[in-house]
Parts: structure tokens; C-alpha cells; sequence
């Protein structure tokens, strides 16, 4: 066995509570290479009466390792542990410190899970495993109140340009919860909401004022009551990295200068502020003048951004906050913010926007989910752009399962596209069958999909401005039939646990093919997925052990034969198969 790749830690996604009576063991190993892997456990003071052998299983695995996992149930929530590696009749131990042929006579040299204290397990608001997430622009999703308009407002549904306006406002978000209701959604993700000078208002001109081209306050505290009595949880975006250049302390420090009691509230690096070819004299969001970097480990700065985390959570009843670029604002930052929120809301959910791999971030002590970028690229890269076969997406997605605790991975916050992306049709080149796709993985995948306002009924767009278009309002011009897709899928998610919360295994995913087929399984529930990812029809023939299967989309039931499922699907076609035989 090659040993070399053999790897574990006491700590991250290797080792962790995964509630305050479980403990998750994680062991990575050479694809292939293992037979069989035993966790050998016990109690550190009580070894000769509590040790045991705990088989693992290949949980997940890419395109180099396999990644074995099992959980323990520990006696006194403590654990020392090591583990028993197999190929054919070849056997070794593993501890902390070594590898070896023989048993280890005692405990002590194995690696060690301390205690369970439950302050530290991580533990996500439970209820983003089962929502449904809807990503709202206020600017361009619906004009609710005329008298609101900027005054260079242009005729809804124009071209999007980087600085016009539509008028857009949280009353014609209102007006429309009912197309949000008949979807299924049950929670909605806002861009921001603050006064601030651009139509994006990521350039925050005032935390505390709901800006008033959207209303202002009571409005949103109107939009969130109605959410709430139709089941649907609000998510605002709190843009902690930087201000905008119109942040009453940035204007101070424009017009001061060094003298500016506020200078140290920002990241100044030769005064006067300007620009030098192009780059800011001070920090900022890339290199944006209209967006300063706040420095947040300035204690003034910090009671002021943690206070307007509170705030919004007390004064309206928001049920979380998006962060935005939240991987360049400080650790300690996001320590102190979560015990915060979570003091105001228990419940809430905080979502760190972070495109990259993001475990630092989810050790239970900052976020409780990121933005799942490394998933959206590898749905993209296979259905959309043809660059993955179906064996390189599943070990994409065995790759990204491995990377984070079981409980961060059921409430990760998965997207296919959004305001800083091309659309997801406009992307599959207008192909709805390709899209359908993509979508259907989203929501048959653990974890909370959301979908990009309007793409449920045929919005495209490319990149920004493009993809931040005006909601199409006039039923006769929405693709109703993808809108019925939409509804249908949510309607399955919801009605299935296993596509929530279920174990995740890939049935076939081949090397230069685009068939696809998948099962999750919770207790007796079971569901398989079949996508042909393919301009021409395609078979499946799978060994299974259930006698009927039900089409949850068409109502249409199959009999394996001789313990094989076999099913045609056409190009670009999919199927999703619910036992029938409980």
C-alpha cells in the first residue's frame, strides 16, 4: 500500500463533532489502493473496556484519492483513536506519530478527540438544509411604488447598463410574493438594501437607512413580516470589506485628511486620497475608488459594523446576512460578529462569500455555510462547457464533499448563477434541455440551491451589466413551461428528505462519457438520478436491489429485470427514480 498518500489530522473536516454525541473520522488514501479501514477507538481511561474496531467506508472520492469515513458514538464524549489499513491480506497500523505492522500496546501514542464540549460543535440553523433560496436585485425585480423612482429613471425592461436605473423597490417585491409562493421558495437572498449611490449598492453610503430609492424601513420591515407568514426567511448582504466613497467617515477623510478623526477607519496609504494611475492611494475593493476598505480590527469600526449587524436582526426580524468578499475582512472580525448575531438570533444564518476553497471559514466559529463556487463551476464545467467527463464531475464533487464537515457540506448555499455571472440559460447557449440539466444536479445535490431571480422563466443575460436585466413581469412573454420545471423539481426536493439530508453515491460516471447516474438515500428512502448529458439518446443498466421504481416527474413506475434497472433516456433527457416497493 502506498503510504505516502495515506493522511488524516485531529482536526478540520478529518475529525469533528458532528453533533454533541457523534464524532466523524475522515481518512484520505491512494484511489484504489485500500480493501478495507478500520477505525480502532476508545475511551483514553477506560481503553481495555471501551476499544473497538469501526468499519470505514469510501465516502467520497477524485481523481487521486478515495476518501474513507465513519462515526463513533463515544461513551463519555472523548475518543483515542487510530487506524487499521488494509490491501488483500497486508495490514498496518496507523497512529499519531507513525505507521506499524504490529498493534500498538497502549492508547497513547494514538490520535486523540479531547472532548465533545458542546460550545464547540459546529451547528448551522437547521432549517437551511430544507429551503429553497431566491436571489433578488431589488433595482431590477419589480416597481412597486412610482414615487420612489430616481429621477433618471428609464422605462422598465430597458437595456442594463453599469449606472441606470429601473426603479426597482422592496414594495415590488411585496406585490409579487405570490410568484415566489407558487415556485416554492422559502427563503430570499437580497443584494444590498442600504442607501448607497450606484444601483448595485455595494458602495454602502449609510448602514443604517434603508436606501430610499427602495423605502425605508417599515417598508422592509413590511416585506419581511410577509415573508414570514408565507414561510419565507430573509437573507440581507452585508458589505463589512468595504464602504462606498460617500461613507460619512470616507468624506471626512477626503476633506481632512490626515486630520480626520477618521483615517484609521480605512487602509490610507499616502495622503492626500486620490488616484495614481489608475490604483487608489488607499485600499479598496480591487482597485474601485468608489469602494474603501474598512479597517475592521479598528475598535471604533468594529462596534460600529457589529452594531449594524444587530440592529437589522432586532429592528426587522431578518433571519441572516450575506457577506460580501467576506475572505479579505480579518478572522477575529468574524469571530466577534458571529457571537453577535447568534446572540440576537440563534436561528440566524450567516453566508460568507468566498469563490474559493473555504474551510478556515467553517470550523464553527464564523460562518455557518459559504457560497458554494467550486460546486457552481463544476456543474458548469461538465454540463455547460463540455471541459469535465461524467467520472471528472463526480470527483469534482467527491473532492469539494471531502473538504468540509458533513454539517457545513447539508448547508452549503449552492448557486448556478447570479449577479456576478453570466445567466444560466444564456450560458447553456439558450438550450433549455442543457440548463435543465445543470438545475436538476442543483436541486437533487445536498445543500441550499437558490435560483437567480428570473431564471425560472427564461431570463438570459451575459455578463454584468447582462445578467442584471429587469424581471419579465408579462406572463405572456415568460416561459411558463420552465417556470412548471421549476415548481415541479421544488416540489420534488421538498417531498423527499434524502435529497436534503440523504448519503450521496455516483452509480456511473465514466471516463470520456456523459452519462451520469447518481443515488441519495436516507434510511428506507431511496432516489436515483439518471442525466444524459449527451446530444443523442443513451442507456442505462444498473445493478439495484429494488424491485419498483416510480418517475417522480411523470408518475410512470419500472421493474429492474433480473436485478438491472435499465432505462433509455433521450438527448439531453434525465429521469428521477423513487423506490416504489415501501
Amino acid at each position: 500500500m502506498l503510504l505516502e498518500a495515506v493522511y488524516h489530522r485531529p482536526r478540520l473536516n478529518w475529525s469533528y463533532a458532528y453533533d454533541e454525541n457523534t464524532i466523524h473520522l475522515r481518512l484520505r488514501a491512494k484511489k484504489g489502493d485500500l480493501s478495507e479501514v478500520f477505525a480502532w477507538v476508545g475511551d483514553k481511561y477506560a481503553w481495555d473496556q471501551t476499544k473497538e474496531l469501526i468499519p470505514m467506508t469510501v465516502f467520497a472520492s477524485d481523481d487521486m484519492f478515495d476518501y474513507w469515513e465513519c462515526e463513533s458514538v463515544p461513551p463519555f464524549r472523548r475518543l483515542k483513536y487510530g487506524f487499521l489499513l488494509q490491501k488483500g491480506k497486508e495490514r498496518i497500523w496507523m497512529t499519531e506519530s507513525e505507521f506499524q505492522a504490529e498493534r500498538p500496546l497502549n492508547p497513547y501514542r494514538l490520535f486523540e478527540f479531547p472532548y465533545i464540549n458542546r460550545g464547540d460543535v459546529f451547528a448551522p440553523p437547521a432549517w437551511v438544509k430544507d429551503s429553497i433560496f431566491y436571489q433578488i436585485f431589488p433595482e431590477r425585480f419589480a416597481s412597486g411604488d412610482p414615487g420612489l423612482d430616481p429621477e433618471n429613471v428609464e422605462p422598465w425592461g430597458g437595456v442594463p447598463k453599469q449606472d441606470n436605473f429601473f426603479g426597482g423597490d422592496l414594495q415590488g417585491v411585496i406585490d409579487h410574493l405570490d410568484h415566489l409562493t407558487e415556485l416554492g421558495i422559502t427563503g430570499i437572498y437580497f443584494t444590498p438594501v442600504f442607501a448607497a449611490a450606484s444601483n448595485h449598492k455595494y458602495d454602502t453610503e449609510d448602514y443604517m437607512r434603508v436606501d430610499p430609492h427602495f423605502g425605508d424601513t417599515e417598508t422592509l420591515k413590511r416585506l419581511v413580516d410577509a415573508c414570514h407568514e408565507r414561510g419565507i426567511r430573509v437573507l440581507l448582504d452585508a458589505v463589512f470589506n468595504h464602504s462606498g466613497s460617500t461613507f460619512a467617515p470616507f468624506v471626512d477623510v477626503v476633506r481632512n485628511g490626515e486630520n480626520s478623526v477618521y483615517k484609521d477607519w480605512f487602509h490610507i496609504r499616502k495622503f492626500p486620497v486620490h488616484s495614481e494611475n489608475g490604483i487608489p492611494t488607499y485600499d479598496a475593493f480591487g482597485f474601485v475608488r468608489e469602494m474603501p476598505k474598512l479597517n475592521t480590527e479598528h475598535p471604533d469600526v468594529k462596534r460600529y459594523l457589529l452594531g449594524v449587524a444587530e440592529y437589522w436582526i432586532k429592528e426587522v426580524g431578518i433571519d441572516g446576512w450575506r457577506l460580501d468578499v467576506a475572505n479579505e475582512v480579518d478572522h477575529g472580525f468574524w469571530r466577534d460578529f458571529r457571537k453577535v448575531v447568534k446572540q440576537a438570533n440563534p436561528e440566524a444564518y450567516i453566508l460568507g462569500e468566498i469563490w474559493n476553497e473555504s474551510s478556515p471559514w467553517l470550523e464553527g466559529d464564523k460562518f455557518d455555510a459559504v457560497m458554494n463556487y467550486p460546486f457552481t463551476e463544476a456543474v458548469l464545467d461538465f454540463f455547460i462547457r463540455g471541459s469535465l467527463d461524467s467520472e471528472g464531475f463526480a470527483h469534482a464533487i467527491g473532492k469539494q464533499l471531502s473538504r468540509y464537515p458533513l454539517q457545513a457540506s447539508e448547508v452549503t448555499f449552492n448557486l448556478l448563477d447570479s449577479h456576478d455571472t453570466a445567466r444560466l440559460l444564456t450560458l447553456a447557449g439558450g438550450d433549455k434541455r442543457i440548463m435543465k440539466l445543470a438545475a436538476l444536479f442543483q436541486f437533487t445535490f445536498m445543500g441550499a440551491p437558490c435560483i437567480y431571480y428570473g431564471d425560472e422563466i427564461g431570463l438570459e443575460g451575459g455578463e454584468d451589466p447582462g445578467c442584471r436585466k429587469c424581471m419579465e413581469w408579462d406572463m405572456a412573454k415568460q416561459d411558463r413551461e420552465l417556470f412548471g420545471f421549476y415548481r415541479k423539481l421544488i416540489d420534488i426536493r421538498k417531498s423527499h428528505p434524502s435529497l436534503r439530508t440523504g448519503t450521496m453515491a455516483f452509480l456511473e460516471a465514466n471516463r470520456h462519457g456523459s452519462k451520469l447516474a447518481y443515488e441519495r438515500r436516507l434510511g428506507d428512502e431511496s432516489v436515483i438520478v439518471l442525466l444524459n448529458n449527451e446530444d443523442t439518446a443513451q442507456s442505462f443498466h444498473l445493478n439495484v436491489e429494488i424491485e419498483r421504481w416510480k418517475d417522480l416527474f411523470t408518475g410512470e413506475t419500472l421493474r429492474i429485470s433480473r436485478g438491472v434497472l435499465s432505462v433509455k433516456l433521450p438527448a439531453y433527457g434525465f429521469t428521477v427514480l423513487g423506490a416504489a416497493d415501501l
